[in-house]
């Protein structure tokens, strides 16, 4: 028997390997801001042809498929590290986040249990302790990260169902809670009251105001209407930056509402609640130091690869009794320090915080709250820039989100401008409906976007505005809501 398998390389063939795998990643960065942002049709056809030649069924030399897989993957995709990318909330990763995927990704630490990598869950730890100080959350307060926003959402449901019903962890979810937010928030939880068994009707979207905010007022009634109905409110969320036109929900108000009712408040600050490492701007946060939990991406707008989500919640206790497991075959717990396992979702899982700690290390504080007042600044550019071009913005926010539309435009019209855009690879935006209206949503979500790609996008949407003509706003006030000449809707989805 050889002394090691067929699946070692070696460290000097790992070196090459890892040479040719950098080589052609920082070759894709330097080029991708001169091609398009994403390809005019996706390639189905074409990739599925070249993927048939693979069949496994013998060896193929490493370095040719590296470099077929990164010429497919600039290809056919769009690419969210363009800085002319102003779509969701998918920013481009530092440098020293890919770095920190490529150290987690080669020591492997096993993240269940502390025994097994003590170095790294204290490094998550201290990161999650500086981002709950930076909210104003208490001292003592507890979380972990997780693949997203949706497992940090899913994670604030079962900790509040854990602390609203004492006997949820081991009989299941009683009688019928439900559970608010805003019809603006991000439909997730629609998912996670399926997965937890409360059925999607037990979450109540909650009317928004003209300012695309959960309306206090309309919750009032919802929930009034909803106890005469033997229904069981458990908590209550608010959003902090909504996907569809950044809103910020009313966090001091909905917090005296939750304590009045003796609701778990959570607060979904999934995108804005990096604005917490800017002194200018962590004040629009203002409430959600008061929160029971809270959920940051740092995937988006600190700018980490995918996927770092984080859940913190001040309720050790009821995180603990969420989610408390033990196993013969697992090691003992380490005193002092809990097992990560046994107070999250999942078990086994990478190193996802070194990532985001090599950044703020790196760069610190005062870089990153430069970057995110920028983006803010170039927000605020282009919105200014589309109202001279006769834009008409439909949301109100203080992000760096800006949604645009044509008065009396119907939403094939709208559809139809932003894939103009799209296909044409000038730059990528998405659509929304806001209070029912269509527009035309974008965001500035890359460190590599300046004021010249904010002037190419204003460019761009003139030119499939257009493109349009008198004839699509015409259309679209008498009802034909069509797209005009050689616009073809469809393409680039909802703003969600």
């Amino acid at each position: 028997m050889e002394p090691t398998g067929p699946l070692d390389l070696g460290a000097d063939e790992g070196a090459r390997l890892l040479k040719t795998a950098v080589d052609l990643v920082v070759r894709h960065a330097r080029h991708v801001a001169g091609g398009p942002v994403a390809p005019p049709e996706p390639g189905t056809g074409a990739l599925r042809a070249w993927l048939a030649g693979y069949d496994f069924a013998g060896a193929a030399a490493a370095e040719d498929v590296l470099e077929e897989v990164v010429r497919r993957l600039s290809a056919w995709g769009v690419h969210t590290t363009h800085p002319r990318y102003f779509g969701l909330f998918n920013p481009t990763p530092t440098w020293w986040g890919v770095a920190g995927e490529l150290v987690a990704a080669a020591v492997n630490p096993q993240l269940a249990a502390y025994s097994h990598a003590p170095a790294a869950v204290e490094i998550e730890r201290h990161v999650l302790g500086f981002l709950a100080a930076r909210l104003g959350l208490p001292a003592g307060t507890q979380g972990s990260f997780t693949v997203g926003g949706a497992e940090a959402n899913l994670t604030a449901v079962i900790v509040a169902l854990t602390r609203r019903f004492p006997g949820y962890a081991r009989s299941g979810v009683p009688g019928r809670p439900v559970l608010y937010a805003s019809a603006e928030s991000h439909l997730a939880w629609l998912k996670i009251a399926h997965m937890t068994g409360l059925g999607r009707d037990a979450v109540r979207l909650v009317p928004v105001d003209a300012r695309h905010r959960l309306d206090p007022a309309a919750l009032r009634d919802l929930r009034a209407a909803d106890l005469a109905a033997g229904r069981e409110p458990f908590l209550l969320v608010g959003t902090a930056g909504t996907t569809g036109g950044g809103a910020l929900d009313p966090l001091p108000e909905l917090v005296e509402l939750a304590r009045e009712w003796g609701l778990h408040f959570h607060v979904d600050a999934a995108w804005a609640g990096a604005i917490a490492l800017s002194e200018r701007l962590r004040p629009l946060l203002a409430g959600i130091e008061r929160a029971d939990s809270v959920t940051v991406d740092a995937h988006k707008w600190l700018s980490a690869p995918m996927g770092a989500g984080m859940f913190l919640t001040p309720h050790g206790g009821a995180l603990a009794e969420s989610f408390h497991a033990a196993t013969s075959y697992m090691p003992a717990e380490t005193d002092g320090a809990p097992d990560p396992y046994a107070t999250s979702v999942q078990w086994s899982r990478r190193f996802a915080g070194l990532k985001v700690f090599l950044a703020l290390a790196a760069a610190g504080l005062p870089a990153y709250a430069e970057q995110l007042e920028r983006d803010v600044r170039l927000g605020e550019l282009l919105a200014a820039r589309l109202g001279e071009e006769g834009w008409t913005r439909v949301n109100d926010s203080p992000l760096p989100v800006v949604c645009v539309a044509v008065p009396h435009a119907g939403a094939a019209w709208h559809a139809a401008v932003a894939d103009h855009v799209v296909t044409g690879g000038a730059a990528w935006v998405s659509l929304v409906r806001l209070a029912g209206q269509p527009a035309i949503r974008m965001c500035v979500t890359s460190h590599r976007t300046g004021e010249q790609d904010v002037e190419a996008l204003v460019r761009a949407l003139s030119e499939a505005r257009a493109a349009a003509g008198d004839a699509g706003d015409a259309k679209a006030r008498t009802g034909q809501t069509g797209p005009g000449p050689a616009l073809r809707p469809g393409r680039t989805g909802r703003g969600s």
